[in-house]
């Protein structure tokens, strides 16, 4: 089976992923033509000086003009962009930067440091919400911090106004490996079983709810490991299944390229793109990046359910229907999907890592996993206390 008769079947499955069509798409070369607000194009990616762009933002016709341009590069483009100079002034960075130090050495000393994924843990260190923690820090510096319109407009551009921001700081030492290639948030964070439940319109929306960023906070020349990027990989629909794949993951060793970034750049790009950090093997650079992980104000339900509160009422019930046989494995599935929550975000990931780039099990997962496992009610209802503590801020 091609994959062109897997998409028209509905579903995305690894063993059906065409490694010469994934090639046929990377394949492409940028046109500066595309992209007239760039003051350049390397390596496919259009790298926009934003010393000379940042007043235009404040026109809004400007802005929209250069607000679609991103979004092009990001959706049919290279999927890559670059603000050089996001932050006109790095001090705040350097303040920024120290009071991070500090969170991590006290990290440290409370539990051993947070945990990463994708990528052998020990050589870096990793803060999870470095958002609210920055805020609750020094409100001033996190003030002047997001005061930045640059990366304002990179977010809209993607994702339109009222998006949500996230933000993890990563620091690599010397010596630091690297990431194996991946796709990201949200379907690239579900096993590879998981993610293939999902139809192919779906592996299409993933990529449109989120945004990836990167604030440089020191000079990042390539010895220092800057972000493997794999341009155009995010045009293939079926990237999501194919990208653990040996194969892929082979192109993109022989393929990818590294921008190098200075202090004060900030890097965009679609989550989709085939992407991984990159070894650090320089002698001397602390490799610091905060990671900003952006999410479309529409992925939220309608209304607020306690689903925790309904898992508890059901239970006993479902106990019984399954005991007694009244009620098949599907119907029991189907009952469960109605109420519990079937994703593992967000959460505290602090408490609740996704190490392995794995997900944390869902409520669906442990009512169904109880139901098989024989678990009483008290028993099942401590497992659901254990997960709303290690998910709560």
């Amino acid at each position: 089976m091609n994959d062109q008769t897997k998409i028209d079947a509905g579903y995305f499955d690894s063993i059906d992923c065409d490694l010469g069509a994934f090639t046929a798409l990377i394949d492409q070369t940028a046109d500066p033509s595309d992209v007239p607000h760039a003051a350049e194009v390397q390596k496919n990616v259009p790298i926009y000086d934003m010393t000379n762009l940042r007043p235009t933002l404040e026109d809004r016709a400007q802005r929209r003009a250069i607000m679609a341009e991103w979004a092009r590069v990001l959706q049919t483009g290279a999927g890559i962009l670059v603000l050089r100079g996001a932050y006109a002034d790095t001090g705040v960075l350097d303040e920024a930067t120290a009071i991070y130090e500090h969170i991590i050495e006290t990290e440290k000393l409370a539990s051993g440091g947070g945990g990463d994924h994708f990528a052998a843990s020990g050589s870096n260190d990793r803060i999870w919400n470095s958002l609210q923690k920055l805020c609750e820090a020094s409100p001033e510096v996190f003030l002047r911090y997001f005061a930045n319109t640059s990366i304002a407009a990179a977010c809209e551009a993607w994702l339109g106004p009222n998006y949500q921001m996230t933000a993890q700081i990563n620091l690599v030492h010397p010596g630091g490996a690297a990431q194996q290639a991946h796709r990201d948030y949200h379907l690239g964070f579900q096993t590879a079983e998981t993610s293939s439940q999902y139809p192919a319109h779906v592996h299409d929306l993933s990529s449109a709810l989120t945004i990836q960023g990167a604030v440089a906070h020191c000079d990042m020349p390539v010895e220092s490991g800057p972000t493997k990027l794999l341009p155009f990989s995010q045009l293939y629909r079926a990237g999501y299944a194919a990208w653990r794949r040996d194969d892929f993951r082979a192109l993109f060793e022989e393929r990818c390229i590294q921008l190098p970034l200075a202090k004060g750049d900030a890097l965009f790009f679609n989550p989709a793109v085939f992407h991984a950090a990159g070894a650090n093997s320089s002698s001397d650079i602390h490799r610091m990046a905060n990671l900003l992980q952006v999410s479309s104000a529409f992925g939220r339900a309608m209304e607020t359910v306690d689903r925790e509160k309904m898992c508890k009422l059901l239970y006993p019930h479902a106990v019984s229907a399954h005991q007694n046989n009244t009620m098949g494995v599907a119907d029991l599935g189907a009952a469960i999907a109605a109420s519990a929550e079937g994703y593992s975000f967000p959460t505290n990931l602090d408490r609740d890592p996704p190490k392995g780039g794995l997900a944390p099990e869902t409520q669906q997962a442990l009512f169904t996993r109880a139901l098989a496992e024989g678990l009483d009610l008290k028993a099942f209802t401590a497992i659901l206390d254990e997960m709303r503590s290690k998910q709560l801020a």
